[in-house]
């Protein structure tokens, strides 16, 4: 009599966790690919690629400098004295040294620009995600951009067109 009580309680188990695990609901959006969608990306991309370009422009400048230097020191190294030979290619070291700190800090401050920009756009994806999964009863919702999730099924429900939907509404 007790292992047929036992084996009722356990089949209710089975019977009830089967049922809790239907009804969880699971789903997934490629949020790399909806941010990229978004205006303020877009945006953001222009302002950085109009950043680029001046710092390219200074770039480009700072090398035909020092090509001009480098060009004159070799035209007239033969027949300058050696005390001024020195200075020059010690002033060509340093403007090449110059040159690749500027390119090092230009790269620092497009990232540093990047990440500024893209902060407050992420935190609005995650906003909406958030009220998309609170609003739907979703359990989780995973990024499939970020390969982390190897596998979901159909039952996954993908999210994007609700968020896209939150974001929409939120922006007006």
């Amino acid at each position: 009599m007790k292992s047929i009580k036992l084996l009722l309680v356990v089949v209710a188990i089975v019977f009830s966790s089967s049922a809790i695990a239907q009804e969880l609901k699971f789903g997934h959006v490629n949020i790399q690919k909806l941010v990229t969608e978004l205006p303020e990306k877009q945006a953001a991309d222009k302002k950085l690629q109009s950043e680029a370009q001046k710092l390219e422009e200074n770039l480009k400048v700072m090398n035909e400098e020092l090509e001009a230097k480098y060009n004159d020191y070799m035209e007239k190294r033969d027949t300058l004295p050696e005390l001024i030979v020195a200075t020059k290619e010690k002033e060509i070291q340093e403007l090449q040294q110059r040159l690749q700190n500027f390119k090092m800090l230009a790269q620092q401050n497009l990232q540093t620009q990047e990440q500024q920009m893209l902060q407050p756009i992420i935190e609005k994806v995650q906003k909406a995600i958030d009220e998309v999964g609170a609003e739907n009863g979703f359990i989780y919702i995973f990024d499939v951009s970020s390969r982390v999730v190897i596998y979901h099924s159909e039952q996954s429900t993908d999210v994007e067109e609700l968020v896209k939907a939150k974001l929409a509404v939120s922006a007006n």
